[in-house]
Protein backbone atom coordinates (compact mmCIF):
# COMPACT_ATOMS: atom_id res chain seq x y z
CA UNK A 1 0.00 0.00 0.00
CA UNK A 2 1.87 3.16 -1.11
CA UNK A 3 1.04 6.49 0.95
CA UNK A 4 2.18 9.99 0.72
CA UNK A 5 4.31 10.96 4.06
CA UNK A 6 4.72 15.11 4.77
CA UNK A 7 6.62 17.24 6.61
CA UNK A 8 5.36 21.13 5.93
CA UNK A 9 6.94 23.75 6.91
CA UNK A 10 10.22 23.35 8.52
CA UNK A 11 11.94 26.85 8.97
CA UNK A 12 15.34 28.03 9.56
CA UNK A 13 17.74 30.95 9.15
CA UNK A 14 20.37 29.93 7.02
CA UNK A 15 23.35 31.44 4.84
CA UNK A 16 22.87 30.06 1.01
CA UNK A 17 22.60 32.67 -2.32
CA UNK A 18 25.00 34.50 -3.80
CA UNK A 19 25.12 37.49 -2.59
CA UNK A 20 27.29 38.86 0.13
CA UNK A 21 24.50 39.95 2.17
CA UNK A 22 22.60 36.52 2.08
CA UNK A 23 25.93 34.68 2.99
CA UNK A 24 27.25 36.98 5.93
CA UNK A 25 23.24 37.67 7.71
CA UNK A 26 21.02 35.15 6.04
CA UNK A 27 17.47 34.46 5.31
CA UNK A 28 14.94 31.92 6.99
CA UNK A 29 14.24 29.37 4.50
CA UNK A 30 11.07 27.20 4.62
CA UNK A 31 11.47 23.35 3.22
CA UNK A 32 8.40 21.05 2.64
CA UNK A 33 9.08 17.21 2.20
CA UNK A 34 6.97 14.47 0.59
CA UNK A 35 7.86 11.31 0.98
CA UNK A 36 6.42 8.17 -1.07
CA UNK A 37 6.45 4.89 0.23
CA UNK A 38 5.07 1.87 1.54
CA UNK A 39 2.98 2.32 4.53
CA UNK A 40 1.23 -0.87 4.96
CA UNK A 41 3.84 -2.34 7.66
CA UNK A 42 3.20 0.58 9.66
CA UNK A 43 -0.40 0.97 9.33
CA UNK A 44 -0.50 -2.86 10.23
CA UNK A 45 1.30 -2.48 13.67
CA UNK A 46 1.26 0.99 14.90
CA UNK A 47 5.49 1.16 15.53
CA UNK A 48 7.24 3.92 14.52
CA UNK A 49 10.04 1.65 13.75
CA UNK A 50 8.14 0.83 10.50
CA UNK A 51 7.38 3.89 9.02
CA UNK A 52 9.45 7.19 9.02
CA UNK A 53 10.10 9.23 12.17
CA UNK A 54 9.42 13.18 11.29
CA UNK A 55 11.56 14.12 13.78
CA UNK A 56 14.05 12.67 12.20
CA UNK A 57 13.21 14.05 8.81
CA UNK A 58 13.31 17.54 10.86
CA UNK A 59 16.40 17.21 12.18
CA UNK A 60 18.09 16.24 8.28
CA UNK A 61 16.49 19.30 7.19
CA UNK A 62 17.91 21.43 9.87
CA UNK A 63 21.28 20.08 9.92
CA UNK A 64 21.85 20.17 6.55
CA UNK A 65 20.29 23.80 6.03
CA UNK A 66 22.00 25.33 8.82
CA UNK A 67 25.77 23.24 8.97
CA UNK A 68 26.02 24.36 5.00
CA UNK A 69 26.35 27.24 2.99
CA UNK A 70 25.32 26.84 -0.71
CA UNK A 71 25.28 29.30 -3.34
CA UNK A 72 22.08 27.58 -4.89
CA UNK A 73 18.87 26.51 -3.23
CA UNK A 74 19.22 23.81 -5.73
CA UNK A 75 21.76 22.35 -3.90
CA UNK A 76 20.47 22.28 -0.54
CA UNK A 77 17.05 20.64 -1.95
CA UNK A 78 19.11 17.72 -3.59
CA UNK A 79 21.39 17.50 -0.41
CA UNK A 80 18.74 16.86 2.03
CA UNK A 81 16.76 14.44 -0.75
CA UNK A 82 19.30 12.22 -0.93
CA UNK A 83 20.02 12.09 2.80
CA UNK A 84 16.49 10.86 3.06
CA UNK A 85 17.00 8.53 0.10
CA UNK A 86 19.67 6.99 1.88
CA UNK A 87 18.54 6.90 5.56
CA UNK A 88 14.89 5.32 4.56
CA UNK A 89 13.19 2.88 2.33
CA UNK A 90 11.08 5.31 0.51
CA UNK A 91 10.45 4.97 -3.24
CA UNK A 92 10.66 9.12 -3.59
CA UNK A 93 11.18 12.18 -1.90
CA UNK A 94 10.08 15.75 -3.26
CA UNK A 95 11.82 18.31 -1.69
CA UNK A 96 10.36 21.91 -1.66
CA UNK A 97 12.68 24.95 -0.49
CA UNK A 98 11.42 28.39 -0.84
CA UNK A 99 13.98 31.33 0.69
CA UNK A 100 11.64 33.62 2.04
CA UNK A 101 12.32 37.65 1.39
CA UNK A 102 15.29 36.93 -0.58
CA UNK A 103 17.12 39.78 -0.73
CA UNK A 104 15.88 41.34 -4.37
CA UNK A 105 15.63 44.50 -5.78
CA UNK A 106 11.44 45.17 -5.22
CA UNK A 107 9.24 43.13 -2.87
CA UNK A 108 8.63 39.38 -3.27
CA UNK A 109 7.58 36.76 -0.68
CA UNK A 110 9.41 34.01 -1.89
CA UNK A 111 11.62 32.28 -4.26
CA UNK A 112 12.32 28.60 -4.49
CA UNK A 113 12.92 25.09 -6.49
CA UNK A 114 11.35 21.67 -5.57
CA UNK A 115 13.04 18.62 -6.81
CA UNK A 116 11.87 15.04 -6.84
CA UNK A 117 14.42 12.17 -6.62
CA UNK A 118 14.38 8.73 -6.24
CA UNK A 119 16.76 5.53 -5.21
CA UNK A 120 17.89 5.73 -8.67
CA UNK A 121 19.93 9.16 -8.07
CA UNK A 122 22.17 7.73 -5.02
CA UNK A 123 25.35 6.95 -5.87
CA UNK A 124 26.27 3.06 -5.90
Amino acid sequence: MQGRITVNGIRFHAFHGLTKLERQIGVRHRVDIAMKADIEKAAGTDRIEDTVDYREIHDIVIRVGRQNSFHLIETLAVRIAKEILERYRCDEVRVSVQKETPVLDGMVDSVGVEVTLGKEHLSP
